[in-house]
């Protein structure tokens, strides 16, 4: 038997919208779901962008909605090589140098490694989250942090 504990559910303090996007050669969608309800849940509005979304869409999506934060999910094992390509072009775009921008799943053919995490990390994602069970709490701890201000790295 387990117990669920619900959280009282608070308006986010930044009205903005959260996006949640696959990567471009990632076409699962359940994973994209899961995620705008879990933020949805701690009082944001989420802008899904579905699966498979090129990063220039990404890029204008996060252009023109100036976004709390971004969520990138990959189930495929090609999240790795999908992110580091995105998020050095999105780190050249002005406005959205410093845009928090995290990204989790399966980053990996192989599984998890802790080398693409790194590189994923110094390529300029301010959190890198694997495929294990903890994702989804590192991710609201993650989330937390930008409700306090606090912008916090966690990989």
């Amino acid at each position: 038997m387990s117990i669920v504990v619900e959280e009282e559910r608070l308006p986010a303090p930044d009205t903005r919208p959260v996006i949640v996007s696959s990567t471009v050669s990632d076409a699962h969608s359940w994973n994209l779901v899961y995620l705008q309800l879990l933020i949805e849940e701690l009082g944001y509005q989420v802008v899904n962008l579905g699966p498979c979304v090129p990063e220039e869409e990404l890029i204008e999506a996060c252009s023109r909605l100036r976004p709390t934060f971004v969520v990138l999910s990959s189930v495929n094992g090609h999240g790795g090589q999908d992110g580091l390509r995105l998020i050095r072009r999105l780190r050249t775009v002005g406005e959205l140098g410093d845009l928090p921008i995290v990204i989790g799943g399966k980053l990996g053919i192989g599984g998890t490694d802790p080398q693409i995490i790194a590189e994923l990390a110094a390529a300029g994602f301010d959190a890198v989250f694997d495929d294990n069970a903890d994702g989804p709490v590192l991710l609201r701890r993650f989330v937390r942090g930008l409700d306090v201000g606090e912008l916090r790295e966690l990989r």
